[in-house]
């Protein structure tokens, strides 16, 4: 009998990590039943950083918001009664890519705005929260944030102008957090267009229309927050809604620390004697800040093995070993084909977690 940790992020659009953890241990069972599972699902601020946190610290409430296009969508958040009074707050539950109702286009790529995520600050806002933590991650956008500020600066009722000074009004006696490992800054060929930008349906000539739409955008928030924020790590994440919480006073956590945190990791990576997590493309990106890569120290220090189950694996083997994971297999190589194992994710991460658990030591 061994002791296991299941403890994957979530897998693109496909796999929700705690649709992911329920998976593997699914499968697991049946390849090794005498095995004790622990579940604890995780996050790095992007898509499901909400849904781990909820039934841990809170329940979450449901609000209609403006989605990333023209609709209006039903977004979670989380509020923690516990003092201080804490929201915690997804912003691809209101302008995530799984909100297009299709593939990423050009347009949409163009259109895509955050003004959901500002709804949602202002719900907390209302509620009474002192502290806010926006999970950032996953979206559809690279607005800078603009849409959120706008809609923070309606909410307001400031006899100011403009909206984003309004919107730093609104936010002055609120703890206001950017929940995100992604360490991009807001312009430039490593910020949010240029990297980003095409994996939301941008184009060469689109990729440079955003990116003048964030340079003249980062002016203002520069002269607001009086410093360089566009500049700062993280201010590129989700599009560039991370450079505006931090012209709003906001500052930058890592958001799978957070995870850790509520999820009290540390005490079940701990007591196990074998991790098993994963995420939706294992490649380089993984072991620069993502729950991957936190799981694998954390571990690497108690010499317990770590296993990644991804939909797919990119990194060599010997880039494993010296990142202190075990072995890292794929549901693609698995399932034959990148459709089936996208169409059909949770029973190809259940055959996957199954064969590994039979074959495993």
């Amino acid at each position: 009998m061994v002791q296991v940790l299941i403890a994957p992020d979530c897998y693109g659009d496909s796999l929700t990590a705690v649709e992911a953890a329920q998976a593997i241990a699914d499968g697991w069972r049946r390849g090794r039943p005498d095995d004790e599972l622990t579940l604890a699902p995780q996050s790095d601020g992007g898509p499901g950083f909400v849904g781990v946190l909820a039934g841990r610290i809170g329940e979450a409430h449901t609000l209609r918001v403006c989605g990333p296009l023209t609709e209006e969508v039903p977004a979670e958040w989380v509020l923690d009664p516990v003092a201080p009074l804490t929201a915690y707050i997804e912003c691809a539950q209101a302008c995530g890519l799984a909100l297009l109702g299709g593939p990423p286009t050009v347009q949409t790529a163009l259109a895509a705005h955050s003004r959901g995520v500002g709804q949602l600050i202002a719900a907390a806002v209302q509620a009474g929260a002192g502290r806010i933590v926006v999970g950032l991650g996953g979206s559809a956008c690279t607005d800078g944030g603009r849409g959120m500020v706008e809609e923070l600066g309606a909410h307001a009722r400031s006899t100011t102008s403009s909206s984003l000074a309004a919107a730093r009004e609104l936010m002055a006696g609120v703890e206001l957090i950017a929940a995100t490992d992604v360490e991009h800054p807001l312009l430039g060929p490593m910020g949010a267009a240029t990297v980003f930008g095409p994996q939301k349906g941008a184009d060469p000539d689109t990729v440079r229309v955003l990116e003048r739409r964030l340079s003249d955008w980062a002016v203002e928030l520069n002269a607001a927050a009086g410093r360089a924020v566009s500049d700062e790590p993280g201010a590129g994440a989700a599009g560039g809604i991370g450079a505006a919480l931090l012209a709003l006073g906001g500052r930058r956590e890592s958001g799978a620390a957070i995870i850790a945190e509520h999820t009290r990791l540390a005490d079940d990576v701990a007591a196990a004697e074998l991790v098993i997590t994963g995420e939706g493309r294992f490649d380089d990106q993984s072991l620069h800040g993502k729950v991957v890569s936190a799981l694998a120290a954390g571990a690497r220090s108690r010499r317990i093995p770590v296993l990644v189950l991804a939909g797919q694996v990119t990194l060599a083997e010997d880039t494993l070993a010296d990142a202190g994971i075990a072995a890292a297999f794929s549901i693609t190589d698995h399932a034959g084909s990148v459709a089936l194992a996208i169409e059909d994710a949770a029973n190809q991460l259940e055959g996957l977690a199954h064969v590994t658990a039979a074959t495993w030591g």
